[in-house]
């Protein structure tokens, strides 16, 4: 039997939703061993004072399996 834990991370970019989740996916990879999945628990962009979108932020559930 295996048993798992869920940690919970933001990443962010100035392209886009997917974007930031394949940051934050990645950077989760190279911290955590066995990671095996996430998902998208909010989203939120930041704005200039013009109302343009200077980011764009996740909330990222992240699954690793740890070892016995």
């Amino acid at each position: 039997m295996s048993v798992a834990k869920v940690t919970e991370i933001i990443a962010s970019s100035d392209k886009s939703f997917e974007d930031a989740v394949a940051k934050g996916c990645k950077r989760a990879a190279k911290t955590l061993k066995n990671v095996k999945g996430a998902w998208v628990d909010g989203q939120k962009v930041t704005l200039d004072s013009k109302g343009k979108i200077t980011s764009y932020r996740v909330n990222l559930k992240v699954t690793f399996v740890l070892k016995d």
